[in-house]
């Protein structure tokens, strides 16, 4: 009895140790077979000059379902029936699904910022509290690089639900400034030098027209709003540059820039 036992258990040794040892090499070369493929879907897709966005979202996508399949085949070479475990696998997936609803809504996220694109990498942007550069769109988040250089992940879910200020995809920007004169300075000399300044900066465009106007008579001041459309790379050079101008001009041309100021006035009280 016990060499009958013995034997039996030697031959599963043997048939089911092979079988491992077989779905082992399987999901070893497996996935070394799917990291070649995508890194030359990564490269095909660089030489054919595809945007960068669906670069990377596409390579994630096969990645992933490639390395399923990798999986999938290794069990079924274990000996567990597929029937039967895609049937146990929809059951566990569809527990997981409600377990990780928020990564099911950041793939959906993912899927819907390729569709409809509201933001490209390269592109500034503006979105869940964030501003910066789009370094990266993967599969469940986007990466962005702010302007003191920090990388910030967020969620791609939110991010395509939300909303999102793109400041790279429209061509130009308009630039809008506030100054102020003191009461008594010379306005008609306030609008020349404003004109002057626009002029002599070769960023500004001049088709739309720039703007200036007197916003306001404002508590300590008489407020000038002065708008101008420039391309959207030189907007911050132009909105510095010129408060810059604006501080030297105003002064050597007898304009002076007020601050908020209170009168006092003390009475001596007669006994």
């Amino acid at each position: 009895m016990f060499d009958i036992n013995q034997e039996m258990l030697t031959d599963i040794v043997v048939q089911y140790g092979m079988n491992l040892v077989w779905a082992i090499v399987t999901l070893v070369v497996g996935l070394w077979i799917v990291k070649f493929i995508v890194s030359g879907i990564r490269k095909g897709l660089e030489k054919s000059e595809t945007e960068a966005t669906l670069r990377t979202f596409l390579a994630d996508f096969a990645s992933v379902l490639l390395k399923i399949m990798v999986y999938i085949t290794a069990l079924s070479m274990l000996g567990v029936e597929m029937t039967s475990f895609i049937a146990i696998l929809g059951a566990a997936g569809l527990a997981v699904g409600l377990a990780l609803s928020g990564t099911l809504q950041n793939f959906a996220g993912g899927v819907m910022i390729l569709l409809f694109r509201p933001f490209r990498v390269g592109h500034f942007i503006d979105a869940q509290g964030y501003m910066g550069t789009v370094k990266e769109i993967h599969i469940f988040k986007t990466y962005l690089n702010t302007p003191d250089n920090k990388i910030v992940i967020i969620p791609n879910g939110p991010l395509s639900t939300g909303t999102v200020t793109n400041f790279s995809i429209m061509p130009t920007r308009r630039v809008d400034w506030t100054f102020g004169i003191a009461y008594g300075d010379d306005a008609d000399k306030a609008y020349e030098v404003l004109n002057r300044l626009i002029a002599a900066d070769e960023r500004i465009l001049k088709d739309p027209a720039p703007f200036i106007a007197i916003k306001e008579l404002g508590d300590s001041s008489v407020d000038f709003t002065v708008r101008a459309w420039v391309n959207a790379s030189d907007f911050w050079g132009v909105f510095f540059k010129m408060n810059e101008q604006v501080y030297k001009t105003f002064d050597k041309e007898g304009l002076s820039i007020p601050f908020p100021q209170r009168d006092v006035h003390l009475y001596q009280q007669k006994d």
